[in-house]
C-alpha cells in the first residue's frame, strides 16, 4: 500500500519533493497551496500581454542535481530566440533542442548582467575595487575608499552584526556608499541590528591581494585586452524558461498531476494536529469548507511562524520564538514605457539598444526603490513588443500593513514613476503605457529579533519524525531557488534510505559557498 504524503506549499521545494516521490511509484502525494498560483515567490505573473518575474530568478546552480533536473523538465533551446536572431548574437544551442519561436517548453541561455546605479553612475554588482570602479568614483573618493579598506586590514571589528561584517569586508567608506543604505531599504533595519550570518551567507569579501593583483594586471595589459576583459567580466550566462520561472513550475505541477499527484489550489492550512512525536493530520479550508487530511509523511514549506502557530501543545518558549520571527514583504510595480533615459555604453547588443541589465540595484537613499528589473533582458517573450517598448519591474521592500504596502495601486505607481524621474531613469514627459502592482507576503525571512534563538524551534520541529521543513520559508532561511530544491532532494533521500537525522536537510546553504554574485532571488 502506498504511503500518503501531504505537502504544504506549491513552491520550488514542495513541487520538487512531490515530483521526486512520485517518480518512485510508492507514494500517494497531495499538495495544498494557499494561493491561486503555482511557484510561490518563483511565480510568473501575467498582466495583459506582458509577464512579470517576481523577484527575478536566474536558473544557475553549483549543484549538478539541480541543473540536470531543470534540463529534464525544460530542454535547452536548439535555435536562437527572437532577440538573438535579430541581433545576430551567438548563443549556445543544443542539437535537436526545441525552437523557442515555435515551441514553449524550452529553456533559453541568457546573459547575466547586473549593475549598481548610484548617483547617476553604473558600478559593478557586486561592488569590486577594479580600475573601472575607481575611475568612476574619482581620485578623492578612491583614496578615501583605499585608506578606509587598509584600516580594516589592520584593525578588525568583532563580526557580531552585519554592519561590522561589511566594514571588515569592504572598509567603512565603501560600506557607507554601497551597503548601509541599501541594506536598510531591504530589511527596514540598520545593519548593526542584523545578524552577521546573513552577510556571511550572501557576500564575498574583498581580498587585499586580489585587489593588488587586479590593479597590477591592468597596468601591464594592452588596451585591447583590457577592453575585452571588461566586457567578459560584465557577462555571465544563466538559463531561463521562455515565459519566466513560473512556467517551469507550472509545467512541473502539470507533470505531477499526470503522475497521479493531486494539487489543491486556493487552500489555506488552518492547523496541524500532532501526537506522540508524529504529525497526524492537517486541517485546511477549501471552497469555504474545512477538511482534515491525515497522512504518513508531511512536508512544510509554509512560514515557520505559521506552522508552529497552527500546532497543538507547543511549549511556550518555542511558540514565542516562532511568533516573533521577522519577515520582509515585497512589492513590484510593473511599468511599460517606450524608452529608458539610460544610455547603453556597453558593447552588448540589445533590442532597441536598451541597457543590457537584468537587474539594476539602486543604492541612492533619497528614493525607496531597491531594484529595477528589465524584463526584456530576462526573456523577450515576457514582453508583447520587445522591439519598441520596455517592460520594467520596480522592486520595493516593505512590511505588510505599513504605509507603502497599504497605498492604493494608483498612488503606488505614481510614487514609482516619480522616483524614476528623480533618478533620471525616466523623463517627466515620458508616457506610461501600462502599469501593474503585485504584492508578496513574507518574501524575505529576516535575520533579527528572535532569529538568534531559531535553533530551539528547529530542534522542536525535528522532534516530529514524519515532518520535513523545506524551502525558504519552511526553514526561515534566505535560500535561492536551487537551495530550496536541494532541501527537498535531501528530505526525499532521507525518506527513501530510512535516515532519521535531518541535519543534512537543514545544512543546505549554511556555508559561504554560494555568494551574492550568483544570486537568483
Amino acid at each position: 500500500m502506498k504511503k500518503k504524503v501531504l505537502i504544504i506549499g506549491a513552491g520550488p521545494a514542495g513541487l520538487t519533493a512531490a515530483y521526486e516521490l512520485l517518480k518512485r511509484g510508492e507514494y500517494d502525494v497531495t499538495i495544498l497551496e494557499k494561493s491561486k498560483q503555482i511557484g510561490g515567490i518563483s511565480k510568473t505573473v501575467r498582466h495583459d500581454d506582458n509577464r512579470m518575474d517576481i523577484g527575478g530568478h536566474r536558473f544557475f546552480s553549483k549543484d549538478q542535481r539541480v541543473m540536470d533536473w531543470w534540463e529534464a523538465i525544460m530542454p535547452m533551446q536548439g535555435a536562437p530566440s527572437v532577440d538573438d536572431r535579430k541581433l545576430n548574437r551567438d548563443v549556445p544551442l543544443e542539437k535537436g533542442g526545441p525552437d523557442p519561436e515555435t515551441e514553449d517548453r524550452v529553456m533559453l541561455t541568457r546573459n547575466r548582467v547586473s549593475r549598481i546605479y548610484y548617483q547617476h553612475h553604473f558600478f559593478d554588482y557586486p561592488i569590486s575595487l577594479k580600475m573601472e570602479t575607481l575611475k568612476t568614483m574619482g581620485f578623492a573618493t578612491t583614496m578615501t575608499v583605499g585608506f578606509s579598506y587598509l584600516k580594516t586590514v589592520v584593525h578588525k571589528l568583532p563580526n557580531d552584526n552585519l554592519e561590522n561584517f561589511y566594514i571588515n569586508s569592504f572598509g567603512k567608506k565603501l560600506y557607507s556608499m554601497f551597503f548601509e543604505g541599501y541594506t536598510e531599504k531591504l530589511w527596514g533595519r540598520h545593519p548593526r541590528e542584523i545578524d552577521a550570518s546573513w552577510g556571511k551567507q550572501r557576500t564575498k569579501e574583498l581580498s587585499i591581494m586580489g585587489i593588488l593583483k587586479d590593479m597590477l594586471s591592468k597596468l601591464f595589459m594592452s588596451k585591447e585586452a583590457r577592453a575585452k576583459q571588461v566586457q567578459t567580466s560584465l557577462i555571465e550566462e544563466f538559463r531561463y524558461p521562455k515565459f519566466g520561472p513560473g512556467q517551469l513550475w507550472e509545467t512541473v505541477a502539470a507533470d505531477i498531476q499526470k503522475m497521479g499527484g493531486q494539487v489543491i489550489m486556493d487552500c489555506e492550512v488552518k492547523g496541524i494536529q500532532t501526537a506522540d512525536g508524529q504529525v497526524a493530520s492537517v486541517r485546511y479550508l477549501t471552497d469555504g469548507e474545512e477538511k482534515q487530511a491525515p497522512a504518513d509523511l508531511f512536508f512544510s514549506s509554509m512560514p515557520i511562524k505559521d506552522l508552529v502557530a497552527g500546532m497543538n501543545d507547543v511549549p511556550a518558549d518555542v511558540a514565542g520564538i516562532a511568533r516573533d520571527l521577522p519577515y520582509r514583504d515585497f512589492v513590484t510595480v510593473g511599468l511599460l514605457v517606450n524608452r529608458l533615459n539610460l544610455k547603453n555604453e556597453t558593447k552588448l547588443k540589445t533590442l532597441g539598444n536598451i541597457v543590457p541589465d537584468c537587474w539594476i540595484y539602486v543604492q541612492d537613499t533619497n528614493v525607496k526603490l531597491g531594484r529595477i528589473q528589465i524584463f526584456n533582458n530576462w526573456s523577450p517573450y515576457l514582453v508583447k513588443d520587445p522591439e519598441h517598448t520596455v517592460w520594467i519591474g520596480l522592486e520595493y521592500f516593505c512590511d505588510e500593513g505599513d504605509a507603502f504596502w497599504s497605498m492604493t495601486e494608483q498612488d503606488c505607481v505614481k510614487q514609482a514613476v516619480g522616483e524614476l524621474v528623480t533618478m533620471g531613469v525616466l523623463n517627466e514627459s515620458d508616457p506610461i503605457l501600462d502599469s501593474h502592482r503585485e504584492r508578496v507576503q513574507k518574501a524575505y525571512p529576516a535575520y533579527f529579533d528572535s532569529y538568534e534563538q531559531i535553533d530551539q524551534v528547529i530542534t522542536y520541529l525535528n522532534g516530529f519524525d514524519n515532518l520535513y521543513c523545506v524551502g525558504r520559508n519552511g526553514q526561515h532561511r534566505y535560500n535561492n531557488m536551487d537551495h530550496s530544491m536541494a532541501t527537498a532532494f535531501e528530505a526525499v533521500e532521507n525518506i527513501v534510505t530510512g535516515r532519521t537525522d535531518k541535519t543534512n536537510v537543514w545544512n543546505v546553504n549554511t556555508e559561504q559557498e554560494y555568494h551574492e554574485e550568483k544570486k537568483e532571488g
